[in-house]
């Protein structure tokens, strides 16, 4: 037998949770479980995943609870926060704090269990659908948006950690997370509370009121009112410590590759580790702005970037007077006397945004005669997110060949044809309408014009290239959404042993975006031909000037879900382990999505903004679903059930969905389960049918053929940047994905076997495998191809369209750089997700006090693509999927502790958060498994563990008052720096959440009447 090097891992950890455990048991004494698994009521429900009742809770498929006692005791304020924190979420998942990190789905949050992406976890309300968030995560993914949670009234929230197509339909691959609100309320409750960060940033506020009258089993109806208001205030990373608050890393040394090496200084014109301008000029995103004198007669660049007024002194940032051994070695050719240094991650850069939500939920149920109940439910919620970025930016060459197709044409039907064209400050400007075209200046001389004030070079008869920001101008962005919703049901018994239920929802979302500060490329075309902002000196334009340049720019997404849905249910006959059930039904939904472009190119590449997301998407379907499933208690140790379910969609898709499940119980103290099943992922609205989006990643010369780089001389060769720098050395180039409306379903098999061990009163331990395959799943294909084959100058693969940039003026004569490679969306890959989850849960009662232990942890072994040409890309413990994942990363590990001690009014909690490290590397970024391939000379090749501990103590004053402080983040744990991760400075922002505030306090009140 040859013992794998995984099977050694698994069995090690189960065997350390095995001995753990009893120890856990000896030592710590617990109330209820904060966290458990589902099955410690005696009263008969429905757990999710299956449509049938039962007593014995601890199903054949994991299921975890999320109580709304656990929010309390652990001081989370919103469901969000605790569905994020789940040990089973990993990878993917969408924080709000990507919401001021220029996000394609900004204002949203969505979890990602088995680190499968958003897309493959399926969020419920009661058990129906919800509407999705009209806005796709990268442009691509629909998913829920767990803000729009009713926070106030959820009474429980069930994990199902498995796959349920057969239950539920499409997404339902990596799991269900079932939203469960409360089913009746009496008297009158609500909560005052205010937190901040130690440091006085991160200022937030909650109220919270509910009042319900009526006693179900008494009056025979129940109605309640609920409602609530959030406020949290935007954190900057100016407010935050070293080194996530500033461009200059000169702080972060490392001597990994056997000589000490410490980070740079990405400050505009900043000093580097030697003291050495490695940059001097123009660098993206500075709030000053450069011109470079330009000879339009031969198209070369005659000198540096420099400060279009040099004697206004630096308008933003430090002035600075570079010394002779400062410039020593420069090789950025002349060098002006004074330079303007600036931080702008420093200045401008937002962790998260300003966050404030309210809402209104409304509930009535009421018996009907003595075997029927129905109930309306009412949600309204607003949520709005904004924050201030850095100014606005221009670009020196805008690049035309990006199509965007309207969504009534199959073809690319007035497409713009690739192109492109460079701002320049021309040496005339003209009246309006007068010798220009399109605001190009094409056609303004010296007879009918003026020599340009903004051009320092018009009088020597050159034009000069237009870069940097717009100094006296910031970008703004904000999106408001309001969710509607309705749902109405009915259910009970008939003919003594036939039960029913019925549900309908209605769920609209309308979200606005709104931005402001972004520049309108045709006005400022317009502007630089007719001479009318002022460059020179901007703080002297009009607010009427600015405000055309960079005029406010609002559009209006929607989505809509409406459902319908029966189940029947009947104990057929006894088994001789119980009664054998049998459950069917049916359900039709409407699903829509709306959310048009803020930034498309139907009329042409100059009437578009710079910077600007340009995601679009619009679609629509109805499917319709027939499922059953049957349960049956074979004998007292065993249980078998078995569920299927047929979806046809109306845009052509249809699937089948089986699953089989079983749960032995040999003795009291031991069960063993186990789950098969199929399942399917529906192409999204933003893969089906979008407008293309881009994003962009750093390609190495590598991927550039050696005939290539030797064509430029040995000056060229990347060991040689003082040749050429940054034309043909590491750059950005942007991939472009196409949707595609032949796209099939992704299509999954899975299977997961646990074992629930309680081997004494109290104590219980799981241990659940889970393992996941999809096949044919949705992905852009590999742009190596393309890439390689233009810079060698062979016929570009068919499937591929490369589009080149503008010539660079420093090498008027070189081959342009690429810009964009497009493709289309294809079903080629085979993901796979294999994992186990564990648990421990233990309470005591030792007379003064009691206590109550839970520890939930997952183990990722293995989270994997396999090519159609049978290669194959291991992502877990790195930063990988880089196209799964947004290069957020798969956590190996990722865990909590939860322990409460209750003694008389006080009840104190505290958690231990735990999350695993990872390498700096990626398999789909062109390094290999684990070789640090992408961690910069400064660092380490690992990004450390990140582990926290929060604290929260509630003091009962009376039977219906209670104080309550909260102590988040206790040890003001730092996360490990990493350079690399999308969607924040320095660190992993899925990996550390709002604990990148450090220490911070949060203090509140409760009430019941």
């Amino acid at each position: 037998m040859i013992i794998t090097t995984r099977t050694r891992l698994l069995a090690t950890a189960i065997s350390l949770f095995a001995v753990a455990a009893p120890a856990l048991a000896q030592d710590n004494a617990a109330a209820d479980p904060a966290v458990q698994d589902a099955g410690q009521e005696e009263d008969e429900i429905v757990v999710t995943g299956s449509m049938l009742r039962q007593s014995d809770t601890a199903t054949p498929s994991p299921v975890t609870v999320v109580t709304a006692e656990t929010l309390d005791q652990r001081g989370l304020n919103t469901v969000q926060d605790a569905v994020q924190q789940l040990s089973s979420n990993n990878g993917p998942a969408l924080t709000n704090s990507f919401t001021a990190n220029g996000a394609f789905a900004g204002g949203a949050s969505a979890v990602s269990l088995r680190g499968l992406s958003t897309s493959s976890t399926l969020v419920l309300f009661d058990g129906l659908r919800a509407a999705y968030f009209p806005l796709a995560d990268d442009g691509s993914r629909n998913f829920v948006d767990l803000n729009t949670i009713p926070d106030d009234i959820v009474d429980r929230v069930e994990v199902l950690r498995d796959g349920a197509s057969s239950s539920y339909g499409a997404d339902a691959i990596a799991g269900v997370v079932n939203i469960i609100t409360r089913r009746e309320f009496r008297g009158v409750a609500g909560r005052v509370e205010a937190g901040i960060a130690e440091t006085g940033i991160g200022a937030n506020q909650r109220l919270t009121l509910t009042a319900g009258t009526g006693d179900l089993d008494t009056n025979g109806y129940n109605a309640y009112l609920s409602g609530f208001y959030l406020r949290s205030e935007a954190v900057y990373n100016k407010d935050l410590r070293a080194p996530f608050n500033s461009d200059d890393l000169r702080g972060i040394c490392s001597d990994r590759t056997g000589a000490l090496q410490c980070g740079p200084n990405n400050m505009m014109n900043g000093l580097d580790g030697d003291n050495q301008f490695p940059n001097l000029g123009f660098v993206i995103g500075t709030s000053t702005f450069f011109v470079r004198p330009y000879d339009a007669a031969n198209a070369n660049a005659l000198g540096r970037y420099q400060i279009l007024n040099p004697t206004a002194g630096c308008r933003v940032g430090t002035s600075y007077s570079p010394t002779a051994a400062e410039l020593t070695g420069s090789n950025n050719g002349s060098v002006p006397t004074r330079l303007c240094q600036q931080d702008t991650t420093n200045a401008y850069a937002p962790v998260t945004p300003n966050i404030e939500r309210f809402g209104a939920s409304a509930r009535f149920t009421a018996k009907i005669g003595d075997s029927a109940e129905a109930y309306a439910l009412f949600n309204f919620q607003q949520s709005t997110t904004n924050f201030t970025g850095g100014p606005a930016a221009i670009r020196a060459n805008a690049n035309t060949g990006i199509r965007y197709p309207r969504f009534s044409t199959a073809t690319n039907a007035g497409a713009v044809a690739p192109g492109s064209f460079a701002l320049s400050l021309p040496i005339y400007v003209c009246p309006q309408g007068v010798g220009s075209a399109n605001g190009l200046n094409t056609g303004c001389t010296a007879a009918n014009g003026v020599l340009n004030p903004n051009n320092p070079f018009a009088a020597q008869g050159q034009v000069a290239r237009l870069v940097g920001t717009l100094a006296d101008t910031r970008t703004f962005n904000e999106t408001r959404s309001r969710v509607y919703r309705a749902a109405f049901g009915i259910n009970g018994s008939i003919f003594d042993d036939w039960t029913y239920r019925f549900d309908a929802t209605a769920m609209h979302t309308d979200l606005r975006l709104r931005t402001d500060g972004f520049v309108y490329i045709q006005h400022l075309l317009d502007a630089i031909a007719q001479g009318t902002y002022n460059f020179v000196n901007p703080e002297r334009n009009s607010a009427a000037i600015r405000d055309y340049l960079s005029p406010e720019n609002i559009t209006h997404d929607s989505s809509d879900l409406y459902q319908a849905q029966l189940t029947v249910t009947k104990k057929l006959f006894d088994l001789p382990g119980g009664p054998l059930q049998l459950g069917f039904g049916g359900s039709i939904f409407y699903e829509a999505v709306d959310a048009p472009s803020a930034n498309d190119d139907y009329n042409g590449p100059t009437q578009r903004y710079f910077t600007l997301n340009a995601f679009g998407t619009k679609g629509h379907r109805t499917v319709t679903s027939a499922f059953a499933e049957i349960n049956a208690p074979i004998v007292d140790m065993l249980e078998v059930n078995a569920s299927g379910r047929y979806d046809h969609y109306s845009s052509g898709q249809s699937a089948f969905s089986p699953k089989i499940g079983a749960k032995f119980t040999p003795i009291r103290e031991v069960a063993l389960r186990g789950t098969y099943s199929r399942g399917f992922r529906i192409p999204s609205f933003g893969e089906a049918n979008a407008l293309p989006t881009t994003g962009f990643v750093s390609q190495s010369v590598s991927n550039i053929p050696a005939a290539f780089l030797a064509q430029y001389g040995a000056n060229c060769r990347p060991d040689n940047a003082a040749g050429c720098p940054g034309y043909i050395t590491v750059y950005a180039i942007g991939l472009t994905t196409l949707a595609s409306p032949d796209l099939k379903p992704e299509k999954s098999r899975s299977f997961t076997a646990g074992l629930l061990f309680e081997p004494i009163r109290n104590l219980t331990l799981t241990v659940d495998y889970f393992n996941i395959r999809k096949t044919g799943a949705i992905t852009a294909p590999s742009s190596d191809p393309a890439i390689s084959a233009y810079y060698a100058g062979t016929p570009i693969p068919a499937g591929y369209n490369v589009i080149v940039d503008a010539p660079d003026p420093n090498h008027p004569t070189a081959k342009p750089r690429i810009a964009f490679v497009e493709s289309q969306l294809i079903n080629a890959n085979t993901i796979k997700s294999e994992g186990v989850d564990f648990g421990v849960n233990f309470t005591h009662d030792f007379g003064g006090f009691r206590w109550t232990s839970n520890l939930d942890a997952s183990l990722i072994l293995e989270l994997s693509t396999t090519f159609p040409d049978g290669s194959k890309e291991t992502y877990v413990d790195t930063l990988g999927n880089f196209n799964l994942t947004a290069g957020s990363g798969t956590f190996r590990w990722r865990g909590t502790w939860q322990n409460t001690v209750e003694t008389g009014p006080l009840m104190l909690t505290g958690t231990v958060n735990y999350v695993g490290g990872y390498d700096l590397s990626a398999m789909d970024q062109g390094t290999d498994y684990h070789d640090c391939g992408l961690a910069p000379d400064y660092v380490g090749c690992r990004v450390k563990r990140y582990v926290t501990v929060d604290l929260n103590a509630t003091i009962k004053v009376t039977d219906n008052f209670s104080f309550y402080m909260n102590a988040i983040n206790l040890f003001d744990a730092m996360p490990g720096v990493d350079p690399v991760t999308y969607g924040a400075f320095n660190y992993n922002a899925v990996q550390v959440g709002n604990n990148i505030l450090g220490r911070q306090y949060r203090a509140g009140a409760k009430f019941r009447f």
